[in-house]
């Protein structure tokens, strides 16, 4: 008897296929994700990578081994972005704050960090501070956004290094005002504490800070961590900036961590690319968010829907949350159809409230990038309009 059951897909597998087929062959979207690709056209795109050296650095430059080459000058470029005199190239975001903590932590004698509850090592990184570092954390705030400078200062308990997310991804990618990150900073300087930025995607935050450089916003700070792939569209990857020594130290723990890769002359040029070609354009995404966020809130009111949030009001970046009142897998069915059925993505996965949030309610995080400079406002109205019918 044949037996095909070894070779189907698993239903969640067969959903992600489905949604990756609809999303990735669509002809609109406001932004493109590769976890949406196959394997053939992913190497598609990274062909692009042979002529790269030409228009990134010398190609005559040899590759990297255990460092340099491509490597070295990712973290020269970062260094030189963010103002620090020396930076040192991840393969992991989640290993680059790993590090920059625990080095933070030797230095000032104290194993405790302060953070929000939704930074991404307390969410994500399924508490490897405590369980490979030793290290404890603490919130100054619960609220969801980033602590206040009177939050820090009355904190009851010591501790060593606060780390801010900017922006906070998970409370809607929000930010702090200009003014009132640089009050937490001095709060934090007050307590003798040390500040790490989380700027996984500070490449997006000078709009927002009145358009400052991003050597003045990352100045702030005693270190900063940027990660490569999550705006700048890199492979994947991530720097670590800060002091001479601190950088020095933290080398050595890459190499502890598992981390110092033979080769990443891949990833790297990919960063490299990003830095070239997508840090300039942020700025136009962000402007164009709030106009796409505009138009979603108006679609949403002409519809009557009973409930709906955009969130911000008006983004912080060029990413934000929208949410509604329906179901997750219902939501993210009508992305779906949407998708099969007329080319177009407005929106993605959808997700249900965290315990303690309102029932009934899913959100979504919506990007705006290059795809989505193209929608005008009616786009995104009539995008919303269509969206809404596979809700009925």
């Amino acid at each position: 008897m044949n037996d095909d059951s070894e070779h189907r897909e698993d239903p969640e597998q067969e959903a992600r296929r489905r949604r990756a087929t609809a999303w990735y062959g669509a002809e609109r979207a406001l932004w493109h994700t590769p976890v949406e690709a196959t394997v053939a056209e992913r190497l598609t795109e990274l062909r692009e990578l042979v002529d790269a050296p030409y228009k990134l650095m010398d190609p005559y430059e040899l590759v990297d081994a255990y460092g340099g080459g491509p490597v070295a000058e990712v973290e020269r470029r970062v260094a030189e972005l963010l103002g620090f005199p020396a930076a040192v190239f991840f393969p992991t975001g989640t290993m680059a704050q790993q590090v920059a903590l625990r080095c933070w932590a030797g230095r000032t004698g104290s194993e405790v960090v302060a953070l929000h509850p939704l930074a991404h090592p307390e969410v994500h990184e399924d508490g490897a501070l405590g369980a490979v570092s030793g290290l404890r954390t603490v919130h100054p705030t619960t609220e969801p956004r980033l602590p206040t400078a009177e939050e820090v200062r009355e904190h009851p308990e010591p501790f060593g290094t606060l780390m801010l997310e900017l922006p906070l991804r998970d409370a809607g990618f929000v930010l702090p005002s200009w003014d009132e990150l640089v009050d937490v900073v001095d709060a934090a300087r007050e307590r003798d504490a040390v500040v790490h930025f989380d700027g996984a995607r500070l490449w997006e935050c000078g709009p927002h800070f009145g358009g400052r450089e991003l050597r003045e916003i990352a100045g702030l700070a005693d270190s900063v961590y940027v990660s490569f792939y999550k705006s700048l569209g890199g492979m994947s990857g991530a720097a670590l900036a800060g002091p001479e020594d601190l950088i020095a130290e933290a080398r050595v723990w890459l190499h502890r961590y598992g981390g110092l890769l033979f080769q990443q002359y891949p990833t790297a040029l990919s960063a490299l690319r990003g830095l070239q070609t997508e840090l300039p354009r942020l700025p136009s995404y962000v402007a164009h968010a709030r106009t796409v966020a505009a138009a979603m809130r108006e679609a949403f009111t002409e519809a009557g829907l009973p409930w709906f949030r955009i969130h911000p009001e008006v983004p912080h970046t060029h990413q934000f949350q929208v949410w509604l009142p329906y179901g997750a897998d219902a939501l993210t069915e009508a992305s779906v159809a949407l998708a099969e059925q007329t080319s177009t993505v407005l929106f993605r996965r959808w997700f249900s409230a965290p315990a303690g949030g309102p029932p009934g309610m899913a959100a979504t995080e919506v990007t705006v990038a290059a795809p989505g400079l193209e929608w005008t406002p009616e786009d995104v109205r009539e995008a919303v309009r269509a969206f809404l019918t596979h809700l009925v």
